[in-house]
């Protein structure tokens, strides 16, 4: 029995096609540089292109869940609209791979963002909860106070494990900073 060759999977943006667009946007760009014309807008194609890359790529298993997807598909877009002057066709024949470390890059600053900002609310939020606890033991009402949280212990683990693990990738990175400080300095 002979094997049937399955048809080759359509890649979502093709390569070859995002390459000459990209050429073509630069002459464009050079074109209206040297004439001391108005900067071309980005063409629709190169657009989509850099939509597509950063929808596929919120779909894999690492970005996934994270309920920030839009603002990371928009944070990456915007970087490579951003950099897009950076691509140079002479040094890579690849625009899709370029493109799509940059969204990637984006989407990582992006989840420190959010994590920050969830850090800062939680802490925020466990301050509050202490300054609340030392009022109420004033009022001798910490019954009520103690009944809230136990419906709340798996959130609190999760808000104290979180909150954890954030301080001590800080520290971890300050005290990585820090070695490569002393090393230069004994240099």
């Amino acid at each position: 029995m002979g094997r049937t060759s399955k048809a080759k999977k359509e890649h979502y943006v093709n390569n070859k096609e995002f390459l000459a667009a990209m050429v073509e946007f630069k002459n464009m760009v050079n074109e209206a540089a040297s004439l001391e014309k108005e900067r071309p807008r980005v063409t629709p194609y190169i657009g989509e292109c850099f939509m597509k890359i950063a929808v596929h790529l919120s779909h894999k298993p690492n970005f996934i869940n994270y309920t920030f997807k839009e603002e990371m598909i928009s944070d990456g877009i915007e970087n490579c609209l951003q950099y897009i002057d950076n691509f140079d066709p002479e040094k890579s024949q690849n625009p899709f791979a370029y493109f799509t470390q940059i969204i990637y890059y984006a989407f990582l600053r992006r989840i420190q963002k959010e994590k920050k900002h969830l850090y800062t609310k939680y802490k925020m939020t466990d301050e509050m909860s202490i300054m609340n606890m030392d009022h109420n033991v004033q009022d001798h009402d910490t019954s009520s106070y103690l009944n809230s949280n136990k419906s709340n212990e798996w959130s609190r683990e999760h808000v104290d494990v979180f909150i954890e693990s954030f301080e001590e990738s800080k520290r971890r990175k300050k005290n990585k900073n820090t070695t490569a400080v002393d090393v230069l300095m004994e240099n």
